[in-house]
């Protein structure tokens, strides 16, 4: 994949992501937290919460791949090799 299409596809899953963390008042890095740590192991038992939940982590681990691939691969470039610049007509 190539950078720029990281970033795109980075910015529209935080977009995703500010929807869950506006629903619940947390961070995304936060809830993963938890959520991985076992500390929100009480909300199992509830259907919309478990499933919000599931989607979330899913986005959230998405996100977290597509920043490292957007890390590993800018190390490598130049970035004003990098920069998409179009010029205004």
């Amino acid at each position: 994949m190539e950078i720029y299409e990281l970033v795109i596809e980075m910015k529209l899953l935080e977009r995703r992501l500010t929807l869950y963390e506006e629903k619940y008042g947390i961070l995304s890095q936060d809830f993963y937290g938890a959520l991985t740590s076992g500390q929100l192991a009480r909300y199992d038992s509830y259907d919309e919460t478990r499933a919000d939940f599931s989607r979330w982590k899913g986005i959230y681990e998405t996100w977290l791949r597509r920043k490292e691939a957007y890390g590993e691969q800018i190390k490598l470039r130049d970035l004003a090799e990098t920069l998409r610049v179009q010029p205004a007509y």
